[in-house]
């Protein structure tokens, strides 16, 4: 039991440097440019993401396709032209598995981290 704990213990400390790294070119004062900007998006909300997949097993799937739709349009809007494209690929896939995670259509090695 105290190992599952402190588990969840590291991967709340995972989440808060994400976070923090996520929002530290805002703090010390960069330029800040598009690729800053879409990176401190996606990391933030991959902390966020963390945080409640973390306590709240259950909304496992529903993160998961949020944080596709985001990474891809966050990827797509902000950032120069070859590296959009792989985003969008990147947030459309982590989709498609959120949509076959809701249809149960996986297979069972990769369902499970999906249904605890």
């Amino acid at each position: 039991m105290s190992r599952i704990k402190n588990i969840k213990l590291l991967g709340l400390i995972l989440a808060i440097v994400i976070i923090i790294v996520g929002i530290l070119p805002v703090i010390r004062g960069d330029t800040l440019t598009n690729d800053t900007i879409a990176t401190a998006i996606i990391l933030v909300l991959l902390g966020i993401a963390y945080i409640i997949i973390n306590f709240k097993p259950e909304w496992t799937k529903a993160v998961f396709f949020f944080e596709g739709i985001v990474i891809g349009v966050a990827g797509y809007m902000l950032l120069a032209v070859p590296y959009n494209i792989g985003f969008v690929i990147i947030g459309l896939f982590i989709v498609a598995v959120a949509i076959l995670a809701y249809l149960m259509k996986l297979p069972p090695s990769i369902i499970k981290f999906f249904y605890r």
